[in-house]
């Protein structure tokens, strides 16, 4: 998978995002990332339709997450994208299980080699299964922050 450092950029953390749906995040996330070049045409309707059919909430032991993904054929250049809301966004969980998931915090993988999104979703699953490095990440108040604190425990 590539370089954390690569990945996890300040240039691609937001804050306060006023989205009541995963699609008010996936249009805004698409706003940011298609003129820095991290995403092909058609990525918004492919991260919509993926959603749909594959949710992505967990509602993890330390925090409720959502780690919504695409083919990588709409990756431009790879990326990991971190929305924190101003309220949590609902997401359906994850292979249908449970119950829909009120999402703390949004991280979109833009990985284009195969495998890797597995590899990162695995890594961010343990992140939040960990009250210490979830409460490390969530209590981030600065972009850099936020990297540093998910470099920390990638």
């Amino acid at each position: 998978m590539a370089d954390n450092e690569v990945l996890f950029t300040p240039e691609l953390v937001f804050f306060d995002w006023e989205c009541a749906t995963p699609d008010g995040v996936f249009a805004r996330l698409e706003g940011e990332l298609a003129p820095r070049g991290y995403i092909a045409d058609g990525w918004l309707d492919a991260v919509r339709m993926r959603e749909d059919a594959y949710p992505t909430g967990l509602a993890m032991p330390a925090a409720n997450i959502a780690i919504p993904h695409t083919d990588p054929g709409f990756v431009a250049k790879p990326y990991i994208a971190v929305v924190k809301p101003a309220a949590s966004v609902t997401f359906n969980a994850m292979a249908g299980m449970g119950a829909p998931v009120p999402a703390q915090i949004i991280i979109n993988l833009g990985i284009a080699e195969p495998g890797g999104q597995v590899e990162a979703l695995q890594a961010l699953m343990n992140i939040f299964m960990d009250a210490d490095a979830a409460a490390d990440v969530l209590g981030q108040a600065t972009p850099q922050g936020v990297v540093d604190a998910i470099r920390r425990h990638f």
